[in-house]
Order: structure tokens, then C-alpha cells, then sequence
């Protein structure tokens, strides 16, 4: 029997739905749909009436442009077209990068590669619940600031940021606003309008699509350097012919997450709760890292007082779930995200991130709770 899948913030599993939309752009032989969007002939204009139909359905989503959708090899890949795809377009005008300690590694090590570069980052703290004070990033920003990027949602406490209010607050200034929004499209929704930014990034393996697609919206009018350079594709901002299979994937599942977005988000928030209830009941002293409100709907992060988090899920193997830990030379360091917010190292080794999804039950939580106590009995010595 295979375990309980509570890890969709590491990766979602394919949607059949969205499988099945790619098929055809995969078949062999010349009966598949294989053309180059770029050929003017028959093959070719199938191929590119998919690509542009996919880019339709991901800005309906977004709720933008379809020719604000730049399709990308990953998330990572649209996080570094970001940042320094608008940090060397913009150089003249200035040098500064706003961040904040707790973004995505793909964020984190671009930033750290454009001080390498000259650039200046500052990267700010987070509140006890993991969250940004727009207030900080007001008085970070100088005359020479040309980017804010805030996740919109963290991966591990589940902590949505105040990106609306960041970014009216950078509009002001005339700062333009990048927002990593990997873990919170498809959960939550991710109007960029609403939300006020200039660029917003999608990974297509948190949202049910295949791995090895994503994509960055750049609002019309702001400029970036291409990271890729050759022939013209994606409107001049990505070069190489686009992988048409995976961008109809990415087109479905954005579609997909359009329509049940109003029904999936409350279904999810009562599936993550109903677990965090079974838990609490059975483990005196359980703690919740992160926000009780302002947070994804599927994403519990506990810490189970008195165990070490990995060995609790080595003792769980009906369970899949993940921690925020880190093994370097045998020795395990405890989740970063959660050691900026404030967590002392005992708690931090302790949490355990839990995550639900489209294809979790009712069940399914009752018997992760069921399985997750009596490992932490078990560790503990307790009957």
C-alpha cells in the first residue's frame, strides 16, 4: 500500500485530466502533434494555436494579458528572468534588490549572484508568524531600489504576504514588484492586478502540471533582459522553441485550478484542519509555526514537542511529508524559514510540514493523524 501523500507543497501529482491534454503533443509518428510553433506550415500552426491557447487559459487565471505570459523551464527558471532580468535592464536607473529571508533558495541564491555582481540586496526579517511588515520594505527602499520581490505565499509555513499593500506601496515610489507565487497559485487566488505586481512567477509542478514547466507574467511596459538568447521566442524574453507539450499541460492545469478554485480552497482548509484537530487531541504540548489566518489552506507546519522531525517521519512510513530540515556532513540543521522567524532549534527540529490537495480524503487525515501519534508515542516511550 502506498503512503499518505501530505507533501503537495513539494510537488503535486499530474492531474489525469492534465495528461490527457498532453497526449496528443506527445504520440509519435506524423499522426502526433509535433510541429515547430515557429513553422509556417500546416504542423506548425497547430502547434502554435495550442501554445497560444494555453497561454490564454494561464492568463485567465492570472487574470492578464495572454502576451504577459512568458513560458519557462521552471519555476527557478522564472524567478532568475526576474530578478536579474529586470536588475540588468534597469541598471542605470539603479543598483538595489529588496528581498526577504525567507523566499525560495531560487530567490535567495539569485539575489546572492547579483551582489556577486555588483548589485545591493537587502534582504528583510519576518514576524513570528513568517510574515513581511510592509513597513520595512517602505523604509528599505532608496533612490536607487529598482525591484521588490515578496512570495507571495511561503512553501513551508504556508505564510501569505501583504504583497497588495507592499506593492501600492513600491507603485508609490515607482519600484517595480516581483512576487513568487509558486506555492500560492492554484490555492488561493492570484490576480495580479489585485495583487498589484509587476511579475509573477508559476511553477508548473505545484499546480498539477508536469515538472520541467513554468512561467513568468511580465506586466506590459516593464523591461527585462533575457537570461536566453537566440531567436525571438516568447515575444523576445526567452529564447528556444517553447516545449509545446508541457505548456498545454501547465494551459490545463491552469484551467483546471480556475474552475474549482471556489469549492477546492474551503474543501482544503477543512481537510488541514480536521488533521491539526486530530493531532492536537492526541499530542499534548503540539505547536503551530506560522500565521492561524493569513496562510495557505493546505499547509499545517507542527511541531511535535520532545522528537526530532525526521525521526518521526522515518517511524511514519504510512506517511509522506517533509520537513524544513537540512542534513550537512551527518548533522541536521534545522529549517532556516523557521529559525527567521524566531523558532528556538529545539522547536525547529521538531516541525513537520503536512500538506493536502486535490486528491486527499477525509480518510486519508484520519489516518495520518492516527499514524503520526503513535510514532511520537512510540519515540517518547509512551503507552
Amino acid at each position: 500500500m502506498n503512503p499518505i501523500y501530505l507533501d503537495y507543497n513539494a510537488t503535486t501529482p499530474l492531474d489525469p485530466r492534465v495528461a490527457e491534454a498532453i497526449w496528443p503533443y506527445l504520440s509519435g509518428g506524423l499522426a502526433g502533434r509535433f510541429g515547430n510553433p515557429s513553422s509556417g506550415h500546416q504542423y506548425g500552426k497547430e502547434a502554435a494555436a495550442a501554445l497560444g491557447a494555453a497561454r490564454a487559459k494561464m492568463a485567465a487565471l492570472l487574470d492578464c494579458q495572454p502576451g504577459e505570459i512568458v513560458f519557462t523551464g521552471c519555476g527557478s527558471e522564472a524567478d532568475n528572468l526576474a530578478l536579474v532580468g529586470v536588475m540588468e535592464a534597469l541598471r542605470e536607473r539603479g543598483n538595489h534588490l529588496i528581498t526577504s529571508q525567507i523566499e525560495h533558495p531560487a530567490i535567495l541564491n539569485t539575489a546572492r549572484y547579483l551582489e556577486r555582481r555588483g548589485f545591493r540586496v537587502t534582504y528583510l526579517p519576518v514576524d513570528a508568524t513568517g510574515r513581511v511588515n510592509p513597513d520595512d520594505v517602505e523604509r528599505a527602499m532608496t533612490s536607487e531600489t529598482v525591484l521588490v520581490s515578496i512570495m507571495h505565499a511561503n512553501n513551508e509555513a504556508g505564510a501569505l504576504q501583504p504583497v497588495a499593500e507592499i506593492s501600492a506601496r513600491a507603485r508609490s515610489r515607482g519600484v517595480l514588484v516581483h512576487t513568487d507565487a509558486a506555492q500560492s497559485v492554484g490555492k488561493v487566488p492570484t490576480r495580479v492586478d489585485e495583487l498589484g505586481v509587476d511579475l509573477l512567477t508559476v511553477a508548473g509542478h505545484k499546480l498539477y502540471a508536469p515538472k520541467g514547466i513554468g512561467a513568468l507574467y511580465v506586466r506590459t511596459g516593464a523591461v527585462l533582459e533575457p537570461l536566453i538568447h537566440g531567436a525571438g521566442h516568447e515575444g523576445g524574453r526567452r529564447a528556444g522553441t517553447e516545449n509545446v507539450p508541457y505548456a498545454v499541460g501547465l494551459g490545463e492545469a491552469a484551467d483546471l485550478a480556475r474552475q474549482v478554485l471556489p469549492e477546492e480552497q474551503p474543501r482544503l482548509r477543512a481537510l488541514r484542519d480536521r488533521l491539526h484537530q486530530r493531532l492536537a487531541q492526541a499530542i499534548p504540548g503540539l505547536l503551530l509555526n506560522g500565521p492561524e489566518e493569513e496562510r495557505l489552506p493546505n499547509t499545517l507546519n507542527l511541531s511535535f514537542p520532545g522528537v526530532d522531525a525526521e525521526e518521526l517521519l522515518v517511524a511514519t512510513p504510512e506517511v509522506a511529508a517533509s520537513t524544513g530540515s537540512a542534513c550537512h556532513s551527518g548533522r541536521t540543521e534545522p529549517s532556516a524559514v523557521l529559525l527567521a522567524m524566531g523558532l528556538p532549534c529545539d522547536r525547529a527540529l521538531g516541525a513537520v510540514r503536512l500538506t493536502v490537495g486535490r486528491f486527499t480524503s477525509e480518510a486519508d487525515v484520519d489516518l495520518a493523524a492516527e499514524a503520526l501519534s503513535r510514532s511520537w508515542r512510540e519515540l517518547r516511550g509512551l503507552p
